[in-house]
Parts: C-alpha cells; sequence; structure tokens
C-alpha cells in the first residue's frame, strides 16, 4: 500500500522555464522537472501515484507528486500557481472545475507542456486528455442497471460536484442508457468531497423514497458511504449500489453481494501513461508533440467488476500497489 506521503509528493529546486530547458535534445544532462498534480489524496490517487513510480523507476527520473487534500478547486489553482513559478517542464492535471480553471491552466500552459488526465478541461490550452471517456464509461455502468432493473424502476445519483467534467459525462451517459429503459432517477446529490455529507446524503434518499432500487456513485468515495448507508438502513438486497470506482469497501460489498457492480476506470495507467507523455514532451519537444493523437484523448478504457470477478481484480490490483 502506497502511503499518503506519496501522494503529497515533494517540491524540488531549480530547473529552468519552457519546454526545452531540460531537453535531453539540446545536450543538457539536467534532469526534466515534471508535476503530476491529482484530483485529491484517496484510494483511486494511491493507485495513479503506483503507475507514476512504475515509470520512474523504468525512466530513473523523479516526478513531483501534488493534490488538494480536500479536491477543491481553489486548493489545486493554488498548487497550479506555484508550478507557474517553479520553472516544470511539462505538468499533468486532473482538473476539478473544468471551465473556471481556464484561465489558471493557460497561465500555466504558457509555462510549459500541459496535459490533462482523469479530468479534463477541453476548452483550456492543454495538449491532450489521457484517461477515461468518461461519457461512455457512463453509458456501460448505465447498461448494467438495466440489467439489474430489466422492467424499469427508480434510481438515485450521488456525486461530489456534478462541475466536474467526469461527473458531469458519467451521469449523461448514465442518463441516456436508463431513461429509455423505463428507469427513473428521482434525485441526485452533491457532497462537495465532504465524507460525512456523502453518507448522511444516501440516508437522507433512501428515507425520502422507501421504493427506491438502485443507489449510484459517480466517485470513489461514494460507493462506500452508499454501502454503509443501506447496511445501516437495513435495506441490502432491496437498494442494489451501482457505483464507480475500486474502493475497498466497494470491492468487499460485491464479495458480500451488497454491491451488484462497479464500473473501474484504470488510474495506474493515468499515473504510467501521463508521466511517460510528461517525459517526452519535456526532453524531445517537437517530436514528442507531433506523436499526439489527432482526437487529442487517450482513451485508457474501463472494466466492469461484478462477483464473478472481483477476486481476480482484486489479485491484479494488489500487484500493481507494490
Amino acid at each position: 500500500m502506497l502511503s499518503m506521503a506519496l501522494i503529497a509528493g515533494c517540491d524540488r529546486g531549480g530547473g529552468g522555464e519552457g519546454s526545452n530547458s531540460n531537453s535531453s535534445s539540446n545536450g543538457s544532462s539536467k534532469a526534466p522537472k515534471l508535476a503530476f498534480v491529482a484530483g485529491g489524496a484517496n484510494e483511486f490517487w494511491k493507485i495513479a501515484a503506483a503507475g507514476v513510480h512504475k515509470y520512474e523507476q523504468e525512466a530513473k527520473i523523479q516526478i513531483d507528486i501534488k493534490a488538494p487534500p480536500n479536491s477543491t478547486p481553489e486548493e489545486q489553482n493554488r498548487i497550479l500557481e506555484s508550478i507557474v513559478s517553479e520553472g516544470y517542464d511539462a505538468v499533468a492535471v486532473s482538473v476539478l472545475a473544468p471551465d473556471a480553471q481556464v484561465p489558471v491552466l493557460n497561465k500555466l500552459a504558457e509555462k510549459a507542456p500541459l496535459i490533462t488526465m482523469d479530468s479534463d478541461s477541453p476548452n483550456s490550452n492543454r495538449l491532450f486528455y489521457v484517461g477515461t471517456n468518461n461519457y461512455e464509461a457512463g453509458k456501460v455502468l448505465g447498461n448494467e442497471i438495466v440489467k439489474i432493473l430489466p422492467n424499469g424502476g427508480k434510481m438515485a445519483v450521488f456525486v461530489g460536484t456534478f462541475a466536474v467534467d467526469n461527473a458531469a459525462q458519467r451521469f449523461k451517459g448514465i442518463q441516456d442508457v436508463v431513461t429509455a429503459h423505463n428507469i427513473q432517477i428521482v434525485d441526485k446529490r452533491e457532497d462537495n468531497v465532504d465524507r460525512a455529507k456523502a453518507r448522511s446524503n444516501v440516508e437522507d434518499i433512501l428515507n425520502a423514497h422507501p421504493d427506491l432500487n438502485v443507489a449510484t456513485g459517480l466517485w470513489s468515495y461514494n460507493g462506500p458511504a452508499i454501502i454503509a448507508a443501506v447496511e445501516a438502513l437495513g435495506k441490502k438486497g432491496k437498494v442494489i449500489p451501482a457505483v464507480f470506482d475500486e474502493e475497498d469497501a466497494t470491492l468487499s460489498g460485491i464479495e458480500n453481494g451488497t454491491v451488484a457492480c462497479t464500473v473501474v476506470q484504470k488510474p495506474f495507467q493515468f499515473g504510467y501513461l501521463a508521466s511517460k507523455w510528461l517525459h517526452e514532451l519535456a526532453t524531445k519537444g517537437d517530436a514528442a508533440r507531433a506523436a499526439i493523437p489527432p482526437s487529442k484523448t487517450i482513451d485508457t478504457g474501463v472494466e466492469v467488476i461484478t462477483k464473478e470477478n472481483v477476486a481476480a481484480f482484486k489479485a491484479r490490483l494488489a500487484e500493481q500497489k507494490k
């Protein structure tokens, strides 16, 4: 298990500004100064950090991992504003407020190659996005919910905030699938990344809608919050969680039959691929930019985890975390 210290990362002094200041193509032996800015400091980002460290070991470089402890755009902006003045050669960011943060992202993009991962900001001057196609991921979970409710039913959706691109796209994908199958989204709640509120939101909805069939969490910690509320209120088997991501409590919920399924992303690949691209952009300049896909997207895909494959998935996940 990676410690939270690895998520927090460290700052390094030195380094020049611009994408080629530490480039091996211009004969410099100086290591590039690279930053991976996460969207938070939870289990999901520990897995992404493992991918970063895998690439660090292969390339024999260091990448600074930084994270807003409470997953707020304000915290992340302070990190990004600091990076602007610290001479980084390439930066990857999971953007918490895709539209509101465009000015600070563009300011950063003037100083160094900028890519997004996990949550995109397509209106910014980022070069491209690495991660999940969140709309398609939402459709995948929507289709799983249809399997749970083949004759229709009622569901509720929970997330930190719908303003973040990944949440909005996932919700739209789910909505586009389930509404065509007589499944009604009776309520949706935000918790602003407050774990206590995440659970109380679920409890409020379960009490307000005794005929609710499915509870869906869009962010990683929403799954455990839903499970805790369902079990505490004696709703196991009556309200079925169908969620995102691979929190330990979510996987345990699948094993014990509380949770029907979770759609997992590939955070390890986010970390590994983003790190590789940062290194390439910082050291190869125009040659690396020429290799960027025309779509400006590198889709890492998703996987559906159910009781049938959860044991194999947990074994694979444990190997990645080593």
